[in-house]
C-alpha cells in the first residue's frame, strides 16, 4: 500500500516540476529557481506525513494549486474567461475596502 501512495506521490511531484518548466522556462531564471525551490520544500515539509487521510489533503492541496495556476494562466490568455474570472471575483468574492463591508456599517 505504502508504495503506490510513494508512486503518485512521486508523480505528483514530477508534475509540479514539470509545471513550473512550463511556467518559467530555463533553470538559470530566478523564477525558475524560486518555484522548483517552493515545490521542493512543501513535498519536504510533508515526507514525514503517515496518516492516509492527511496525505490525500496534502496531495489534493498540490492538484487544486496546479489547477488554479492552469486556470489562471488560460484567463491571462484567454480575454472571454479573463472577463469571466474578473466577473465572478467581483461578484463573489469581498473586497478588502472596510468602507465596502456591511459588518462595518
Amino acid at each position: 500500500m505504502a508504495t503506490s501512495m510513494q508512486r503518485t506521490s512521486l508523480q505528483l511531484f514530477r508534475d509540479c516540476l514539470r509545471l513550473v518548466k512550463h511556467i518559467a522556462p530555463g533553470s538559470t531564471s530566478p523564477k525558475s529557481r524560486a518555484l522548483k525551490l517552493m515545490v521542493r520544500s512543501e513535498f519536504a515539509k510533508h515526507k514525514d506525513l503517515t496518516v492516509e487521510a492527511e496525505i490525500e489533503d496534502v496531495k489534493a492541496s498540490a492538484v487544486r494549486a496546479l489547477a488554479n495556476y492552469m486556470l489562471y494562466e488560460s484567463g491571462m490568455k484567454d480575454k472571454n474567461l479573463g472577463k469571466a474570472m474578473s466577473k465572478f471575483h467581483t461578484d463573489n468574492i469581498p473586497s478588502n475596502n472596510k468602507s465596502d463591508d456591511p459588518t462595518k456599517k
